[in-house]
């Protein structure tokens, strides 16, 4: 499956946020991320998130999309993490 993630957490916790992120997914802009993650290392991205953040000040939101058949992406400006497709 394709999700989109991002996290609004406390300043103290955006490093820690950030590399459990990366394990599972590409970096888009701060605090989003994007990519194609399985259902077990979805649920391992979730648990590793529930330790670092603080479930009364941080929030994590994730989109979740079984297709992409009718989906587009737009970039706007600079592209921070530009994606490459390698074969």
């Amino acid at each position: 499956m394709f999700v989109i993630l991002v996290y609004d957490v406390t300043d103290r916790k955006v490093a820690k946020a950030l590399k459990v992120c990366r394990k599972y997914l590409t970096w888009i802009q701060n605090s989003v991320f994007e990519g194609d993650i399985g259902e077990a290392n979805l649920k391992k991205l979730k648990l590793e998130l529930k330790q670092v953040i603080d479930k009364e000040t941080d929030s994590v939101i994730i989109y979740r999309f079984n297709s992409l058949n009718y989906s587009k992406r737009e970039v706007i400006g600079i592209e921070k993490n530009e994606q490459k497709i390698i074969l």
